[in-house]
Parts: structure tokens; C-alpha cells; sequence
């Protein structure tokens, strides 16, 4: 699993002109699924990313995780992150995840976050959604569940 993780002042998604998640202060994970990927690809992420030290303390000091300052997240499912630029001018997306097993562990991946303590809106999976966010920083980080 890969996640392009983002501190934001504010974010929310669209889908069909209506808004269906939003959050305040937190983080907004795009999260990318690929054919290899377990349950525990899950877990780990879940229980890396709500505790990434990256908001800042009293003395501006990046310090704090989201856990620490109570902040909520906005999850959405992202099989583009496994899209391959290497060959020709059109991204093969071979390496995502079929979308039956993808959304399976994008759930997962929601549902264990959320039993670390952390409110988590999302998307709405394989949908077409417009995405916006404040990035706080600008702060942004790539954590791969196979780079440990």
C-alpha cells in the first residue's frame, strides 16, 4: 500500500456536485492499493500514519502527531498512486489492485485508523471526486507499507 499523506488546514470531496466528507485541522491520505498487498499492509499503515510526528508543537517544532492535537483525517482511495510512467506517453495501471480487493483493504485500512482514535471521513470509492485541501506547510509525505 502507498499513501501520499498531507497536513491540511482544511480539505473536503465532491462527488456528483454534493460534498460527502470534510474535515478541519488533520490529514487527507490518498491511498493506493496494489494486487500484492495483505491485511497487513493495512495495519501498518494504520498504525504509522495518525502517529507521524509532523504538526507543529508550542515552540514550532514539527512535534505532534494527529492523535496528539485530536485531528480528524480524510481518506481517499487512490489506485492512480500505482499508476507506471515509464514506457510511452499513458500510464499502465497493471500494478493497482483489482477494485473488489482494493476497496476490501481500503476499508480495512479506514476502519483500523479509526480504532487508533482518529475520525476518519472519506471518499466515495471508484467514484470520480473533486478534492480539496489547504496544505498546511506545505507538508507532504509518501509511506509505502513495502519500504519498512
Amino acid at each position: 500500500m502507498k499513501a501520499v499523506v498531507q497536513r491540511a488546514v482544511d480539505a473536503s470531496v465532491v462527488v456528483e456536485g454534493e460534498s460527502i466528507g470534510s474535515i478541519d485541522c488533520g490529514l487527507v491520505v490518498l491511498l493506493g492499493v496494489t494486487h500484492e498487498d495483505t491485511e497487513e499492509d493495512a495495519r501498518y499503515l494504520a498504525k504509522k500514519i495518525p502517529y507521524l510526528r509532523i504538526f507543529e508543537d508550542e515552540d514550532g517544532k514539527m512535534n505532534r502527531s494527529l492523535v496528539d492535537i485530536g485531528g480528524r483525517m480524510l481518506s481517499i482511495s487512490q489506485f492512480t498512486l500505482y499508476g507506471d510512467c515509464r514506457k510511452g506517453r499513458r500510464p499502465n495501471f497493471m500494478q493497482a489492485a483489482k477494485p473488489a480487493e482494493a476497496e476490501e483493504l481500503y476499508i480495512s485500512f479506514n476502519d483500523k485508523v479509526v480504532n487508533e482514535g482518529v475520525e476518519v471521513e472519506t471518499g466515495e470509492f471508484g467514484a470520480m471526486m473533486n478534492v480539496q485541501l489547504t496544505n498546511s506547510g506545505p507538508v507532504t509525505l509518501i509511506v509505502d507499507s513495502k519500504e519498512r
